[in-house]
């Protein structure tokens, strides 16, 4: 049994502690008032904007030494909507992994709705969580999780990875902003 903390309490965590919770796992759900709480997971799940990253690493940068952290997030220009905002070489993922040398930075649940989470299909098929970084035993662990949880997971390769991945969330989130999809639709992997 793993012991995840999300820090993030909206649509996204709350779909992501389900399936945690469905797996067996024990879950603690963090918002923005337990900021002065610390973190217990030795799993961390990141289901914050990504504006919100610098100041998790600020405020929270020791107590994530040595823990799995994992990036949701897109980071995408908010303001227009149409683009992201690293630069074309790099990804918020690679961003955190250099501000947060001492953890095992992973990329995984920003390719997902919170309805397909929730859900655990997009469509006829089940819900695919990709899942990117550099350490094998981390992306495995998370893996099982999501498994055991209800939801397919794929491994999608090495941290420098998340870059495509941010790619196809920036997609679906603008085709979904723009009512080109639904917000329980999405991207399948058949």
């Amino acid at each position: 049994m793993a012991n995840v903390s999300i820090l993030g309490s909206g649509n996204m965590g709350q779909a992501i502690s389900s399936i945690i919770s469905a797996g067996g796992n024990n879950v603690e759900l963090l918002n923005s008032q337990d900021a002065d709480q610390a973190v217990t997971g030795d799993i961390v799940i990141l289901a914050v904007p990504y504006p919100a990253l610098q100041s998790i690493v600020e405020k929270r940068g020791d107590q994530l030494a040595g823990k799995i952290v994992v990036d949701i997030t897109n980071p995408l220009n908010f303001e227009t909507f149409d683009s992201l905002v690293v630069p074309a070489d790099s990804s918020a993922a690679a961003e955190l992994a250099a501000a947060l040398p001492q953890s095992r930075v992973l990329k995984a649940f920003n390719t997902n709705f919170a309805a397909t989470l929730s859900s655990r299909s997009v469509g006829p098929n089940a819900t695919a969580v990709l899942i990117a970084g550099d350490d094998a035993a981390a992306k495995a662990e998370l893996a099982g999780i999501v498994s055991a949880g209800g939801v397919k997971a794929i491994d999608a390769g090495a941290l420098s990875r998340a870059r495509e991945l941010e790619a196809v969330g920036f997609l679906q989130l603008t085709l979904a902003a723009s009512e080109k999809i639904q917000w329980t639709g999405g991207f399948a992997v058949a």
